[in-house]
């Protein structure tokens, strides 16, 4: 965890593109809380094949003109043509947006595979082609490694691949083990790999919701956790109450340890997030980096 410690801590908040006028309205009303912690950036997530490729650039765009911050899009090649990528990277050149998220993105339900870019690694690698210096990448990390990795060495590899090929940073997959996170992290710097790579955290605010989420992208709930989260039964106000505790208690552990900040997974709700944020006085930090 040596290298982490010399980045500047970043703070984070992820959107999904709502897709009727009501969720429009709650999500404008998610920022605009959300905006007042002053973080780095929103960034929006792009759905396969371009589903909500307009949608993703309509509420990049909103959060910066409502809030001033920074909307950063998700952008995959799954489903997609090189010549419609390049249309989307000339679409947020030409809006002044300058940093992305760099994603495989969901495969098609029945499909093997999805357009001339198959990985994240060779979409990051035409992104540099295409476009220079011009984009800040983000990239996907996965300190449980991806379900559908050969092996835990072979997703390390393809970690350091994106890396090698112009990534600049990395945001993981949300986890609640922080040992995943230590040792995927010392072994990335055994690699020789020295780019800030953030946690991603999911505040725990359903039962349901969160195996459901865990099981398809391959996050481990601990057992501890999962057993308290079921003795709650129908009580919600008891699970956001343990939840908040559990992912706060992680969070702090994290920074303490040395992460380069937090990028929260909002599912497009305000009240968690800020909760956890008040309760680690995050908003001093960003201060005392200023």
């Amino acid at each position: 965890m040596e290298s982490q410690n010399k980045f500047t801590k970043k703070f984070s908040f992820e959107f999904f593109p709502p897709k009727t006028l009501e969720a429009v309205g709650k999500l404008q009303t998610t920022q605009e809380h959300l905006a007042r912690l002053k973080p780095d950036f929103f960034s929006v997530t792009f759905g396969a094949g371009g589903s909500t490729r307009e949608r993703t650039f309509e509420t990049v765009m909103d959060i910066y003109q409502k809030t001033g911050i920074d909307g950063v899009p998700h952008v995959s090649c799954i489903g997609s043509t090189a010549e419609e990528i390049q249309n989307v990277l000339k679409t947020y050149m030409d809006a002044g947006i300058n940093k992305v998220v760099a994603l495989r993105g969901d495969l098609p339900s029945g499909s093997i595979g999805g357009g001339p870019l198959r990985y994240a690694s060779e979409l990051v690698e035409f992104i540099r082609k295409e476009t220079g210096d011009h984009f800040h990448i983000e990239v996907a990390a996965y300190p449980e490694f991806h379900p559908q990795a050969l092996s835990a060495q072979k997703d390390i590899e393809n970690f350091k691949h994106k890396i090698d090929v112009g990534a600049d940073a990395g945001i993981t997959q949300y986890f609640y083990n922080p040992d995943a996170y230590y040792r995927f992290i010392d072994s990335c710097e055994k690699m020789g790999m020295d780019v800030p790579i953030v946690p991603g955290i999911m505040p725990i605010v359903t039962c349901t919701q969160l195996c459901r989420f865990s099981d398809a992208c391959g996050a481990e709930i601990p057992r501890w956790i999962l057993k308290r989260l079921q003795e709650f039964g129908d009580d919600r106000k008891a699970i956001r109450e343990f939840g908040i505790d559990v992912t706060t208690e992680l969070c702090d552990h994290l920074l303490s340890n040395g992460a380069p900040g937090i990028h929260f997974y909002t599912m497009n709700q305000s009240t968690a997030v800020e909760t956890i944020w008040n309760n680690l006085n995050l908003s001093d930090i960003n201060r005392n980096q200023d």
